[in-house]
């Protein structure tokens, strides 16, 4: 069906991702650091690639740059990590990983983002930091256009068409903006459905719901009648 390369530096983890992805029909690669990531990379263009985050001799997020810089992210890359924060995956997303998942990671969710990474290949989030225009604050936005989004993941990214972010203000304000698009994309997308919000998100409904108060997200954004 694909051809998927599989970087992680962990023997078992590499094993069971492939005889999970081998299973489903995947012809796999495999890849313990980024000097054999990059040697398959120069040899053949897999479908997509799973890639660990923290490896010993170069991590994940340097190798997503390097391909980036050099015309070499023609494919859907998942990032991966057991100690991932949504700093790590906001760093990931800007440089062009389509989705994040955290370890340990369940078949359920390996499996949905292979398959939605695999259904659009070219749709990924390709975000770049851009200087403010003149009379803005000083400082720089994170500026995302969503071709794609895997809604799978723990820690996935879902910024609706041009959506900024300022940077130039403190990390927590930072990162509750960034948060809040984030369950406002999901609740558009699900109707205002919380029972899907909440398995799309992979949060318990009532954490979810201290969560979206906490952040001032409009419950009825996007609901059409959608039972929750």
């Amino acid at each position: 069906m694909a051809t998927i390369l599989v970087v992680d530096d962990e023997l078992g983890i590499r094993a069971l991702l492939s005889d999970i992805l081998s299973d489903e029909g995947h012809s796999v690669e495999l890849a313990e650091n980024a000097a054999e990531a990059r040697a398959f990379r120069d040899r053949a263009r897999p479908d997509l690639v799973l890639l660990d985050i923290w490896m010993p001799d170069v991590d994940g997020v340097t190798l997503l740059k390097e391909w980036g810089s050099c015309n070499l992210l023609t494919m859907p890359v998942i990032m991966m990590s057991g100690h991932g924060t949504i700093d790590t995956a906001v760093e990931a997303i800007k440089f062009g990983a389509m989705a994040f998942l955290e370890k340990p990671i369940t078949l359920q969710k390996l499996l949905r983002a292979v398959e939605q990474g695999l259904a659009k290949p070219a749709a990924r989030t390709v975000a770049t930091v851009t200087p403010l225009r003149p009379g803005e604050r000083d400082g720089f936005a994170l500026d995302a256009q969503l071709g794609g989004m895997s809604g799978s993941l723990p820690i996935a990214v879902g910024l609706q068409p041009e959506q900024s972010f300022e940077l130039d203000r403190p990390l927590r304000e930072a990162r509750d903006a960034f948060e809040k698009a984030y369950f406002e994309f999901h609740l558009a997308r699900e109707n205002g459905s919380m029972t899907r919000v909440a398995e799309k998100t992979g949060l318990e409904r009532t954490h979810l719901y201290r969560k979206l108060k906490q952040l001032g997200v409009d419950l009825s954004r996007g609901k059409k009648g959608a039972v929750a």
